[in-house]
């Protein structure tokens, strides 16, 4: 079992910035490349933000975050960390950060094991 705890979420202006960090613990944190997803309200799909692999050496995007968002993780803490920039009314949502082993379907949701119980983040305009 692998448990994940999101902090860092809030209310935040069009234009700013935000670091949701994710902290992990149970298993080796190491083992588990990590991903972050959002929910829109309304029922929406969960929709692929980022994925970090174990090492931290290769990151992925998803296409509307990708040159505004930045994911990295610290193993010697078992965090992983969201940096928000440059945020959009279009970003609000909960946002999970989740683990999963091996590097294949990193954008699909279905594969990630262990999830974290969310955080909001509210961009206004």
């Amino acid at each position: 079992q692998v448990q994940l705890v999101e902090s860092g979420g809030g209310l935040v202006q069009a234009g700013g910035s935000l670091r949701l960090s994710c902290a992990a613990s149970g298993r080796t944190f190491s083992n588990y490349a990590m991903g972050w997803f959002r929910q829109a309200p309304g029922g929406k799909e969960r929709e692929f933000v980022a994925h970090i692999s174990w090492s931290g050496d290769i990151t992925y995007y998803g296409g509307s975050v990708r040159g505004r968002f930045t994911t990295s993780r610290d193993n010697d803490k078992n965090t992983v960390y969201l940096q928000m920039n440059s945020l959009k009314p279009e970003d609000t949502a909960v946002y999970y950060c989740a683990a999963k082993r091996g590097s294949t379907w990193w954008h699909d949701y279905r594969f990630y094991e262990y999830w974290g119980q969310g955080t909001q983040v509210t961009v206004s305009s």
